[in-house]
């Protein structure tokens, strides 16, 4: 039944433009590889529920979900027709009109709400190189560039959210390619560091990079880590994650120290609270 459920989800959200508008962004300039979080963010702990929450879906959640992309894909369908009417009549302005309105769309980020529709599923594979891949890949990396990528004072969140659409295009598109991996692991950069309140979005988009090619090139663990750790305030999940890039993410030492560090001040931190009868 829950599989049957999530199966209508799947199909229905196919086509996503319009949604949910963000509004703001999220970004701490330099990636936290190079700049480590503030030695005071540490002592902050709590366990959310957002993570179980995130993952329940109930029958009421799926109707909801799909009303919502098929007014979605109808509102895109019906725009569509109207330039073309426009087009067709040699209504010029409105024809502009009804263009600007569809490319703004492109601009919007939308959300498909249930996990198992909004991430794509763990089981995929980078298996061949494809030109195609490549070339939609090397896009969204244009896109991030043009966004503001690293540099703060230049973003703009149209073309970040464009960049996150082009990655996911890739993966749905060319799910065999090798590719898969880079384009998730830059989906979790832009949740992470550019979209307000995409942290669990992000740590789901860095898990599928490591989880799709467990050699992956980027330092997704460790990225992760450092979103439960310190945004997530999740310190069981930030130790096994420290631990997994002391064993698997040994390209970039400084994040090989940095998790080094943590995993110590993490565990000193728990057996001085066990200690207390904490």
């Amino acid at each position: 039944m829950y599989s049957a459920i999530l199966n209508r989800v799947n199909l229905a959200v196919l086509v996503v433009f319009l949604g949910c508008v963000l509004a703001g962004c999220n970004v701490d300039g330099m990636w936290i590889s190079e700049r480590p979080p503030s030695e005071t963010s540490r002592t902050r702990v709590s366990h959310p529920r957002e993570a179980v929450d995130m993952a329940f879906t109930d029958q009421q959640e799926v109707d909801l979900v799909e009303s919502l992309v098929e007014h979605r894909v109808a509102y895109h369908q019906k725009l569509e027709q109207l330039r073309e009417f426009y087009k067709r009549r040699g209504y010029a302005h409105k024809e502009n009109w009804a263009a600007f309105e569809l490319k703004g769309l492109k601009s919007v980020k939308t959300f498909r709400y249930v996990l198992d529709a909004e991430i794509p599923c763990e089981s995929l594979r980078p298996e061949l190189s494809l030109a195609e891949a490549d070339a939609l890949y090397e896009d969204g990396l244009k896109l991030m560039r043009e966004g503001g990528h690293s540099v703060p004072a230049l973003y703009r969140q149209r073309k970040m959210v464009e960049a996150a659409q082009v990655f996911r295009a890739l993966i749905e598109q060319y799910p065999n390619s090798d590719k898969i991996d880079d384009a998730a692991f830059m989906c979790g950069e832009i949740h992470k560091e550019y979209l307000r309140g995409q942290e669990l979005l992000a740590v789901k988009w860095y898990e599928r990079a490591w989880t799709w090619d467990p050699n992956t090139p980027h330092p997704a663990r460790f990225q992760a880590a450092i979103v439960h750790d310190y945004r997530l305030h999740d310190r069981d999940r930030a130790l096994e994650l420290y631990q997994a890039v002391v064993r698997e993410e040994t390209d970039i030492k400084s994040n090989v120290r940095f998790a080094t560090r943590r995993i110590h001040e993490l565990t000193t931190d728990t057996r001085t609270a066990e200690a207390n009868g904490g």
